[in-house]
């Protein structure tokens, strides 16, 4: 199979190793320019050290870049975790077309932190979909899918990297066969189940104390390890990431008021919130690394009654 890689990080990496380790040519690889002083990408670091083509175009929409494309003539192109804009006639020019990963059960949680927000909201189960790539968002039509459990005490980090990588490299490997054999079906997503949230970032973090212990458990969740759940003290930002929930049973069992930390043990802090308290183990002052809630603890001379403000 003669084909090209859309992509960049550790996941187009992880594919192009994939491909090239049964015996598949690949091309070429495009991927996003580096941004001054950032990490360099995976991906193309990786394609350079096996000598494989590499475009940076800025645009993908740029006549270069299809000029690129329809000199390889690759049978199908690969987009694993693309966050450059690919336009239909760019992607159209493989033989085969192209197909892409995206880390959701389509055509829910279209968008670009489709895995944070399925653990945010309490969802029982999540998984991945390769589809077609069209102009619009995370709307082409379905080629393969495969359903991830979530877990009571899973992160975005365990659903990601446990699940979701590993069975996105396979499952772009299997979805490039079908399609290249002829072997595939096109399935037309259900515009009546789908939905479109934004990035999770800094604002959409923000841990409320007033809401639902629940809630606030899946919100930790979804943000771990990134772009982590946060609260204040003394009006310095405090990252959480493990914890635990404990719900009150009785009105006998409450302990402080809401915000407040209520339970401090050898290891670890608790806080409460509206229905029960979060156990935290490990999170991260604005101003150090992170640490476990013992040191925490000493360092920042926490004790009961210690107010943590959203």
């Amino acid at each position: 199979m003669r084909l090209v890689i859309i992509g960049q990080q550790d996941f187009g990496k992880a594919v192009l190793d994939a491909f090239l380790a049964r015996g598949d040519d690949v091309l070429a690889v495009f991927c996003a320019p580096e941004k001054d002083g950032a990490k360099a990408d995976p991906l193309r670091v990786a394609a350079q050290e096996k000598q494989i083509t590499t475009y940076q175009f800025s645009s993908l929409k740029s006549p270069e870049a299809h000029e690129a494309m329809r000199q390889l003539r690759p049978d199908i192109g690969i987009m694993a975790y693309v966050l450059q804009f690919a336009p239909q006639d760019f992607v159209n020019i493989p033989r085969y077309g192209t197909i892409q990963y995206h880390p959701s059960l389509l055509p829910k949680y279209r968008g670009p932190s489709s895995i944070n927000w399925p653990i945010i909201r309490g969802e029982k189960e999540t998984g991945l979909t390769i589809f077609r790539p069209t102009d619009g968002l995370d709307e082409g039509p379905i080629i393969l899918q495969q359903r991830v459990a979530i877990q009571e005490d899973d992160t975005l980090g365990s659903v990601y990297f446990n699940h979701l990588f590993p069975l996105g490299v396979q499952a772009m490997l299997d979805a490039a066969d079908l399609v290249v054999k002829g072997q595939h079906r096109e399935v037309v997503q259900d515009e009546n189940q789908a939905s479109y949230e934004g990035w999770c970032r800094s604002e959409e973090a923000r841990i409320n104390w007033h809401n639902h212990v629940n809630d606030i458990y899946n919100l930790i969740r979804g943000c771990n390890p990134a772009p982590g759940a946060w609260t204040t003290l003394s009006g310095k930002k405090i990252q959480l990431f493990d914890v635990k929930k404990h719900v009150f049973r009785t009105f006998g069992q409450v302990q402080g008021k809401i915000g407040e930390v209520s339970q401090i043990t050898e290891e670890s802090f608790s806080v409460t919130a509206q229905g029960g308290q979060i156990e935290v183990f490990k999170l991260k002052h604005q101003d150090a690394k992170k640490m476990n809630a013992s040191e925490f603890v000493q360092s920042y001379q926490i004790t009961l009654g210690t107010l943590l403000n959203s």
